[in-house]
């Protein structure tokens, strides 16, 4: 098992919801629960981690990336926790954009999702032994942020629908956008969404949207290892240290991408100073104004600038 330390909050964690609030729309049927699934446990496809991010606003929900020939293993330990925590298992194969997103390596791997942030809790196969702590510790961090909810035993793990309010319906740019990027068609969503900022240039959804395509086609099909290898080599090279910044806020350590960029900005040329100053309002669309680590990244940004 390969256990990263669990952060001890989640505030540096990226915000699954611009990446699957378009998804509300288009949503698939709710898969058939799978043997020996419970309340608790649940399979779903990539159209219903909407549901999930909703959830673990009450509940901390436990994601589990499994395919390849790889099975779910959590399911019993989960039931141990009598709704405490909710585990949402998901075929990697299945779900390309998530993979994209999360920056998955490999299956099994395995995050907590907490207010709608997903943070990576280990990638392998481990004993019950090994993984009970983890979970405890993530109980810990959902008390500390006030998601303490337990599921019910006689329902499934999931938002009432009834109590949802409607939503309206995508305009077309946006369905093309959402369509293109559940097909890895990166050009295809950018031009969407260029296409609704043409028409609306305050759509701060497109401004993320086309912010969150930049960043996928920058990372393209590298991996994460040659990227950080890179980065390492050549310190001062802008280009390695903004992918790398990239590669942080996919994995959803905006802290760490912010710091990064902030703290090469103070010794830049003015010409660097503005790539780095348009990397970082990306990451502030991507994340969205209220997240905390946008508002002190934002700060320090200011200060840097007057």
């Amino acid at each position: 098992m390969s256990n990263p330390p669990l952060p001890g909050n989640f505030a540096g964690a990226m915000d699954l919801s611009a990446l699957v609030n378009r998804a509300k729309q288009d949503q698939a049927p709710a898969q058939p629960a799978a043997p020996g699934a419970s309340a608790y446990v649940r399979d779903i496809n990539e159209s219903e981690m909407a549901q999930i991010v909703e959830l673990s606003n009450t509940v901390p929900v436990i994601l589990e990336i499994y395919g390849q020939g790889v099975t779910p293993q959590m399911g019993g330990l989960i039931e141990k926790y009598q709704g405490k925590l909710v585990l949402a298992t998901l075929n990697a194969d299945q779900a390309p954009q998530l993979v994209q997103a999360l920056q998955i390596q490999g299956v099994p791997t395995v995050f907590a999702v907490i207010q709608g942030r997903p943070a990576p809790l280990f990638q392998g196969q481990a004993s019950e032994a090994e993984i009970t702590p983890v979970l405890d510790e993530v109980l810990k961090v959902a008390g500390q942020a006030g998601v303490t909810g337990v599921a019910p035993a006689g329902e499934q793990a999931q938002p009432d629908a009834a109590e949802e309010p409607e939503q309206p319906p995508l305009s077309p740019e946006h369905q093309r956008a959402f369509d293109a990027l559940s097909a890895n068609d990166w050009d295809g969503a950018e031009a969407a969404y260029r296409e609704a900022l043409a028409k609306a240039p305050a759509d701060s959804d497109a401004v993320a949207g086309l912010a969150q395509v930049g960043l996928l086609k920058r990372l393209g099909s590298q991996s994460a290892d040659a990227i950080r290898e890179g980065a390492a080599r050549e310190p001062e090279n802008l280009a390695a240290q903004l992918l790398v910044a990239d590669l942080d806020v996919s994995g959803g350590h905006l802290d760490d991408a912010c710091g990064r960029l902030l703290g090469i900005f103070a010794g830049a040329d003015p010409e660097a100073r503005e790539v780095l100053r348009e990397r970082l309002l990306d990451y502030f669309a991507i994340a969205g104004p209220t997240h905390p680590s946008v508002v002190a990244a934002r700060q320090r940004l200011t200060s840097l600038l007057y």
